[in-house]
């Protein structure tokens, strides 16, 4: 693969000090030329997901419509519909602003950024617009160091170093998501942040003024315990964190798909950003021998488990690469 492992920590039960480094490009854009040479009958599945806007909008309204529900509830009865219902709908919706941001349910990539605006409302922060411009990003440099806001910092590398340190990340990783762009990598915003901004505040205010701030705190909540220490947010780790050091890119097979926009086909999803959700496991049926020798998943909540508890693995567990060894993806 051309990488170099860590510096210091290789032996087994020993965490490393610096992160993978690889002498290559990302395998996805040769993997695609590849798969499409042998199986061009692929670029059908491209395009958007007919039904997109409708599941959309169904899990928009229900979240929207449970958290009016809740006004007057307790705080902990909040707390466990938030976490054992509203977490899986918030989740959901943040993965079709994944979806989304590939312009994959409608061909105008404008109407893709409305619905991602209007997807954005349960989770209750702006940020559907801004997601974009990053993970497109992490796309065509993944693993380049200072562009792909994907890879954690080197702060969050030095200072979670144990199951103590990676408990509490794992419970805050939603927080270091959103924020380390910010920080490292700063985007002026622009007017579609603003418009999303503006409609995200007037939705919040809405609910507070006509309900209270618990159906607001409720959203909230599902947004937050959804990308901590959830089944869910097992996602953000088995994609990329590097279990097997001659692989970068981690595919999960597992039920959660269903309510992930089959994000859990990771490795088909970044060979073929353009196919949506709905259709990327017919990838893996049309070229398996592609991907049935790669390591993959079947549990999240394993994934989980295994990075808080595994000595060797945190967030140095990533691959990394100068962009001088990167060539611009330009599929996306």
């Amino acid at each position: 693969m051309g990488y170099r492992g860590k510096e210091s920590g290789e032996e087994e039960g020993v965490m490393g000090s610096d992160f993978f480094w690889s002498y290559t490009d990302e395998p996805h854009a040769s993997r695609r030329r590849q798969i499409l040479s042998q199986y061009p009958q692929i670029r059908q599945l491209f395009g958007p997901d007919p039904f997109a806007f409708l599941k959309i909008t169904a899990v928009v309204l229900l979240q929207l419509w449970t958290a009016t529900f809740l006004y007057n509830a307790s705080w902990l009865n909040i707390l466990i519909v938030a976490y054992f219902f509203g977490s899986f709908l918030n989740h959901n919706l943040f993965l079709a602003i994944h979806e989304l941001s590939h312009n994959l349910a409608f061909s105008t990539p404008v109407y893709n950024r409305w619905l991602g605006i209007f997807a954005n409302l349960p989770i209750g922060v702006p940020m559907s617009v801004t997601f974009q411009k990053y993970h497109l990003e992490h796309h065509r440099f993944q693993g380049v160091d200072g562009v792909d806001m994907d890879v954690p910092s080197l702060a969050e590398a030095k200072l979670v170093r144990n199951v103590v340190t990676k408990s509490i990340w794992v419970v805050l990783q939603l927080f270091f998501y959103a924020l380390r762009p910010l920080f490292l990598k700063p985007k002026p915003p622009g007017l579609w942040e603003f418009i999303n901004f503006f409609i995200q505040l007037a939705l919040d205010a809405a609910l507070v003024d006509f309900w209270s701030w618990k159906s607001f705190g409720y959203l909230i909540l599902s947004t937050f315990v959804g990308g901590g220490m959830h089944p869910m947010a097992g996602h953000f780790i088995s994609e990329h964190y590097v279990f097997s050091p001659d692989q970068e890119t981690y595919s999960y097979y597992g039920p959660l798909n269903l309510m992930t926009w089959s994000v859990g086909y990771h490795n088909e999803h970044h060979d073929f950003p353009r196919i949506p959700g709905s259709k990327l496991h017919k990838v893996k049926e049309i070229a398996p021998e592609f991907y049935d020798h790669l390591d993959s998943y079947r549990s999240w909540s394993q994934v989980i488990y295994m990075y808080i508890m595994g000595g060797t693995i945190g967030p140095f567990s990533r691959m990394k690469r100068n962009i001088s060894t990167k060539s611009t993806n330009k599929s996306e």
